[in-house]
């Protein structure tokens, strides 16, 4: 009897290496975005303090992370995170000294190493960096404020690659949450102060914005497991953001993060060792019973 096998047509070699490109585990697909809305935010408002000061956070991050990653984990890490970190520091950290860009891009590659609990590190680092930033050292440091004025070509270049390359990366429920969460609660806040609804959601057209959906509330390393959880934890950032900015706290979406993201991943990991022992307390009398019997 002979056996019929079926052979599947492959793709074209231009079709495979567009697949291969845009995959999911290619890891050069956020460096690649969060390089275009540096090109577009510098080229068309200039929203950067200078080119000199973003390279020295990439630089500075790339660096550590060369080290730390070398010196503690024995092996030399994919730069794509440090990349990412170093990055979103230079664009989003204002101020006329230099220090902060590398301070800040230190904290931020630090804290992954540093501050780790079964074996997962807590806090976004480029979130981390920046609110330590910010909250210690208010008068040198402040963060992106420029707006894309009134054209919509920046924005809607950015949320069309954004949300391609997150759609891809199976992460796009997690930037649509917070988007329409924070649209909705922007209603909120205008029933409560009284203030326009325009007003109310502008923010989010903002490049800073771009940086915070895309990159600090998707990122893989420190958003809990499932999807539910993530769209819970997407909510809970724009619902304490909310509360922080009826409280006119000025940093409100990065101080949200701050607060909602380790404490969800914590949450996630006690939930997890706690099935684990129900899980090993069930099997052990049925593994003592097979032990005796044999």
């Amino acid at each position: 009897m002979s056996t019929v096998v079926s052979i599947e047509p492959s793709p074209p070699k231009a079709g495979r290496r567009l697949l291969t490109l845009i995959s999911p585990e290619n890891r050069y697909l956020p460096p690649f975005l969060i390089t275009c809305i540096l090109l577009v935010g510098q080229l068309g408002f200039g929203f950067l303090e200078s080119f000199s000061r973003t390279l020295l956070a990439i630089g500075c991050s790339i660096g550590l992370e060369l080290i730390l990653g070398r010196l503690l984990v024995g092996k030399w890490p994919h730069l794509a995170s440090a990349y990412i970190s170093g990055i979103s520091v230079g664009i989003l950290i204002r101020s006329p000294a230099f220090w902060p860009y590398a301070l800040c891009a230190l904290i931020s590659i630090a804290s992954k190493y540093a501050i780790r609990w079964h074996g997962r590190h807590l806090w976004n680092p480029s979130n981390l960096g920046v609110s330590a930033m910010l909250f210690l050292a208010p008068a040198t440091v402040a963060t992106l404020s420029v707006q894309w004025g009134n054209s919509l070509w920046p924005m809607l270049v950015v949320w069309t690659i954004g949300s391609l390359i997150v759609l891809r990366l199976r992460r796009f429920h997690i930037c649509a949450t917070y988007a329409i969460s924070f649209v909705a609660l922007s209603f909120v806040r205008c029933v409560l102060t009284g203030a326009p609804f325009l007003a109310q959601v502008a923010p989010i057209t903002g490049p800073m914005y771009q940086l915070f959906v895309f990159f600090m509330i998707t990122d893989p390393k420190t958003t809990v497991r499932t999807k539910w959880g993530q769209c819970l934890v997407a909510f809970l950032v724009a619902l304490v953001e909310m509360i922080l900015r009826l409280n006119r706290v000025v940093h409100a979406p990065y101080y949200a993060l701050f607060l909602v993201g380790p404490a969800a991943v914590i949450v996630e990991i006690w939930l997890q060792q706690r099935r684990g022992a129900r899980e090993s307390s069930a099997t052990a009398p049925e593994a003592a019973a097979t032990a005796a019997s044999t």
